[in-house]
């Protein structure tokens, strides 16, 4: 039987960080018709509850009905450390990430944090992700079961090091190479599920792995390649220092093949123009990762000129040097990062972002992202009044973005409403 949910609804036709509120699309009282896991109709609820009688109707009043947000940058390992005190990039990698890495070659802990990060983040209304695991085999395989098991739409990579990291979390340019081709081959397109090549970022890899990597890249150019970049300038010297011969930080992903249409770049934050340009040039595309830019101290990401640059732009939470596991907090976070940089971000390219945006650097956008025929149906309601707070100030806008901001702003997992994934209904409060 098929689904109609009624409410308020929002999607975009195109750029919202571009194009600003024109590209959205809302309805006051619209539908969204559900069958076989996809959108089969998006219109007025009155004409389509007329067009599908038999449909089960589930009505929301005032609730907004939006696709599900997707979360470009996470890494599902470091959930149980999230929001530890007290450090900058390279410290707290040492101190606190690689300590906890190294937990996931036991198979049964990684399947724990696994579940237990996809629960959290369907609580907060996500419901894709592209994460990093760890250099063991068996935390992608945890990360890829997990989501399978919920019906989640996500990318992931076994993340490879072979220097500046603990002897337990090093692996080989050989391994890695290997190792990776066979998560592959056994996981990308299976299901829900995508394979992303996935080294950690140049200081932690020899140009040989780099190298390694590349040419599976090149074996398999279907799948994404995932990595950091510029996110610190302590980490920018580290990496002049390491690759004395490259023109800059890109190009020692580019010179071994890890640039291209299918690249994400995290944080990107202090980036040279040449950098610039051939991220624009190729179609790559870079993360804005906000709530862990303040986080970690690491500076201002300019979205908007970026944008205006022509590069491709996604956003996340990048659990766990981000600070929460909500894209609500995060679109918050970018909208503070915005004004410090200068130029504040229209509620509608925030939420652009954190949905139809998000999908376009996944090289996903004509199956999530958006309320269109033929889409997954991966949903999330949101309850504009949820907090005493956000009501109050919710019940005096003019529009829907005055409506919608508080939420933005304030809204934590109690404005999340109800969740589907693949058109079932997963975590309705």
């Amino acid at each position: 039987m098929a689904d109609l949910l009624i409410g308020q609804t929002l999607t975009f036709a195109g750029d919202a960080l571009a194009g600003g509120p024109e590209a959205a699309r809302h309805s006051a009282r619209g539908g969204v018709l559900v069958e076989g896991g996809r959108i089969a109709a998006v219109g007025e609820a009155d004409d389509l509850r007329r067009a599908h009688p038999q449909a089960r109707v589930t009505d929301y009043g005032r609730g907004l009905i939006s696709a599900g947000f997707i979360d470009a940058h996470v890494h599902y390992p470091q959930t149980a450390m999230i929001a530890s005190w007290g450090k900058r990039l390279i410290d707290w990698l040492n101190l606190y990430t690689f300590p906890e890495e190294m937990r996931f070659a036991d198979p049964a802990y990684a399947a724990e944090i696994a579940g237990r990060y996809f629960d959290l983040v369907l609580s907060c209304g996500t419901t894709s992700v592209a994460s990093y695991c760890t250099i063991h085999p068996e935390s992608v395989e945890a990360f890829f079961t997990a989501a399978a098991d919920r019906g989640m739409r996500v990318w992931g990579g076994k993340t490879c090091m072979d220097r500046n990291a603990p002897a337990g979390l090093c692996d080989t340019a050989q391994s890695a190479y290997d190792d990776s081709r066979q998560l592959l081959e056994r996981w990308h397109g299976r299901g829900r599920a995508s394979y992303v090549i996935t080294p950690r970022f140049s200081p932690t890899s020899t140009p040989a792995q780099l190298d390694a990597l590349g040419t599976l890249w090149r074996e398999h150019p279907e799948v994404l390649m995932q990595t950091h970049l510029s996110e610190q300038l302590d980490e920018i010297a580290w990496v002049r220092s390491l690759y004395p011969d490259a023109r800059d930080y890109l190009d020692t992903y580019e010179a071994h093949g890890l640039l291209g249409p299918g690249a994400l770049f995290g944080h990107a934050i202090h980036l040279e123009p040449r950098e610039i340009d051939r991220i624009a040039e190729v179609g790559a595309s870079v993360i804005h990762c906000p709530t862990s830019n303040m986080f970690i101290g690491s500076g201002l990401f300019r979205a908007r000129a970026l944008s205006d640059r022509g590069l491709r732009i996604g956003l996340a939470t990048d659990t766990g040097g981000g600070s929460s596991f909500s894209m609500l907090r995060t679109m918050a976070a970018a909208y503070e990062v915005g004004q410090l940089a200068g130029t504040a971000l229209h509620p509608a390219a925030l939420w652009w972002l954190a949905t139809a945006g998000s999908a376009a650097t996944l090289g996903a956008g004509d199956r999530i992202g958006r309320l269109a025929p033929g889409l997954e149906a991966d949903l999330v309601v949101i309850d504009l009044a949820s907090t005493p707070a956000i009501a109050q100030r919710s019940a005096r806008a003019d529009d829907l973005w005055g409506a919608l901001f508080p939420t933005i702003m304030m809204g934590d997992d109690r404005a999340i409403r109800d969740v589907w994934v693949g058109g079932r209904q997963v975590a309705r409060r």
